[in-house]
């Protein structure tokens, strides 16, 4: 029986229905309530201590900046996506940059936005969700910490790398997956503990091995990725808290809670204290990780990689060749 029943199954036609990818249309899941984070901003920009809170934001903006020096290049026209107060355009020089766009959904952050001495910059009140450069219009584009509240990240990316001219540069830095961990697993500890069940009180943020695939996906080539972690000390987990919402960094996904109790607030405090403070300090440390990227837009003049095949020197002869300061001997490879 076993048999005549693979030998029926073995002779079924089965028809498949090919269709061109263009028919298939990618849709994303939106996480983050981009209409709260644009109050958020607006709130944080009009507070008279806003600039209490910039010493993060001022830090990451400053090491990004410094990885546009790197790139020995005049770039007649660049864009900063999400240029919150202007964290990357006080470190961007004439030099470097002819004519830099700055985009905020804030309006209020991006009238504080500052530039250097002889740089032209345009300030448009625009959503990183929702961007319309023009093809094939910009040399750079860049964006600091601001890209971890994009729902569709990788349509987002398919947009920057369209607005970028042929060999054109994409460098940006944004949250990795694990900053705050500290305080993420506090306050589900006290949750649990408590209600028998948690909540998402910290946003999600991008992992640093999905981001080489989503540049990839959008097109980007000669990608480099690299991250760092920034540990801060606060006194407590309640100013860690405060200077969040002054950053204009406190949680906007749509499924966010609307109340922690106070129960709740003073248990994951005593939890932080006890798993992660430090002996012989005081405070409690709260972990930022960075992750910095730089992608380009493929153009003729890149270096392309050789053929297959078209190796001269065998892996196994590479300790010989050390020993002789690096010279080939190309009468052994004849």
């Amino acid at each position: 029986m076993m048999i005549r029943k693979l030998t029926k199954i073995s002779t079924l036609k089965v028809r498949w229905e090919l269709r061109p990818l263009s028919s298939l249309t990618q849709t994303s899941q939106n996480i983050f309530d981009r209409n709260a984070k644009r109050l958020q901003k607006e709130r944080a920009a009009l507070s008279k201590d806003v600039g209490l809170y910039d010493y993060l934001k001022e830090e990451v903006g400053f090491r990004l900046a410094d990885r546009v020096f790197d790139i020995k290049r005049e770039f007649k026209a660049a864009a900063d996506i999400g240029c919150s107060r202007g964290y990357l355009s006080k470190h961007i020089l004439a030099e470097s940059v002819e004519h830099l766009t700055l985009t905020d959904t804030s309006a209020a952050m991006l009238e504080q936005a500052q530039g250097t001495p002889g740089l032209q910059m345009l300030k448009l009140v625009k959503d990183e969700e929702e961007l319309d450069f023009e093809d094939n219009s910009l040399d750079l584009v860049i964006s600091s910490l601001s890209l971890h509240w994009v729902n569709d990240l990788p349509g987002c990316f398919a947009k920057i790398k369209r607005s970028l001219k042929p060999d054109g540069v994409f460098i940006a830095s944004m949250f990795g997956g694990d900053t705050l961990y500290e305080l993420r697993s506090s306050l589900q500890l006290a949750e649990l503990e408590r209600k028998g069940g948690i909540s998402p009180h910290i946003s999600p943020f991008t992992q640093i091995r999905d981001i080489g695939s989503l540049l990839n996906r959008a097109g980007f080539t000669m990608l480099t990725i690299d991250t760092d972690e920034l540990v801060i000390g606060y006194p407590s987990m309640f100013e860690l808290m405060w200077d969040l919402k002054g950053m204009a960094e406190n949680n906007a996904a749509f499924n966010r809670p609307a109340h922690l109790s106070r129960e709740t607030m003073l248990a994951a405090s005593a939890i932080y204290q006890e798993l992660y403070n430090k002996p012989n300090e005081k405070g409690i440390p709260a972990t930022f990780q960075i992750i910095y990227f730089v992608g380009w837009k493929p153009g003729p003049n890149q270096p392309q990689p050789l053929e297959r095949g078209s190796g001269e020197v065998s892996l196994k002869d590479l300790g010989s060749i050390i020993e002789k300061g690096g010279k080939l001997d190309t009468k052994s490879l004849n």
